[in-house]
């Protein structure tokens, strides 16, 4: 008995990586996490590599869009549409290439800055030009708590906050930890990493965080040791069960021999 409580005891102190080898992104007690201050948390989505932008570009401010960006056909008597929308998509370099303006570094700038940016380039060129932007393949990958719970979630809003996406995602899994929420963000091969507990309504502020492409939310699970140490063991207990059983009935039938 003592020496089941002492293996039960290792297994506990141990962090159970054996028990638990589909638990990702673990980290020490000790890690030093990034600090998520408002400076970071309401930075507005900055355009990055592979974003998908889809541009429209008008003269006169924008006049066409407003009186005239459709036109009655008095022959099929049905409104003709003379928007145009192109798509671009970010290349490695952080570029995309625009006619007549050619390559444009657009990476780093929010949606309003871009616009801003390219509305002066595009001026010298057009008279007064407007400029509809925006970005259509926006994404996070979110974790939220339970093993093939996962999924890709699209930011559709400019400023997605971290409550969206979760509430997208159906909130938390039964298991997973409100207080134990990483988000990893910035360069793969060396991330910003963010814990945010989400226990406590004092902190509900964190839950505003505004999403950036390709961050990764990741819910840390609950761990069920006790009931899975059991439901572990039990099979090794009952296979042992079963040898023991033959050794004593072997045992047995060579005594009543003798």
């Amino acid at each position: 008995m003592r020496k089941l409580l002492f293996l039960f005891c290792i297994v506990t102190m141990t962090g159970c990586s054996w028990l638990y080898p589909s638990i990702m992104l673990r980290a020490p007690h000790n890690y030093p996490y990034a600090k998520l201050n408002d400076s970071i948390s309401n930075i507005e989505y900055k355009i990055s590599v592979n974003d998908i932008i889809t541009l429209r570009l008008y003269s006169q401010d924008g006049f066409r869009l407003i009186d005239y960006s459709s036109i009655i056909d008095n022959n099929a008597g049905a409104a003709v549409n003379y928007t145009t929308t192109t798509e671009y998509i970010v290349e490695p370099d952080g570029t995309i290439r625009f006619p007549v303006l050619g390559r444009v570094l657009i990476t780093g700038y929010t949606i309003r800055e871009a616009t801003q940016m390219l509305e002066q380039k595009f001026s010298q060129y057009y008279i007064k030009p407007f400029i509809i932007l925006s970005v259509t393949n926006r994404r996070v990958i979110v974790f939220p708590g339970d093993p093939g719970s996962a999924k890709v979630v699209p930011l559709t809003n400019n400023n997605t906050t971290l409550m969206e996406v979760l509430a997208g995602m159906g909130g938390l899994t039964v298991n997973g930890k409100a207080k134990q929420i990483k988000l990893i963000r910035g360069n793969p091969n060396k991330p910003d990493i963010y814990l945010i507990d989400l226990s406590k309504i004092e902190d509900i502020k964190e839950a505003y965080t505004i999403m950036q492409e390709g961050d990764i939310v990741y819910v840390t699970p609950q761990r069920q040791v006790v009931s899975d140490v059991v439901n572990k063991l039990t099979p090794s207990i009952s296979a042992l069960s079963v040898v023991l059983s033959l050794v004593v009935t072997i045992a047995l039938l060579k005594a009543t021999k003798i």
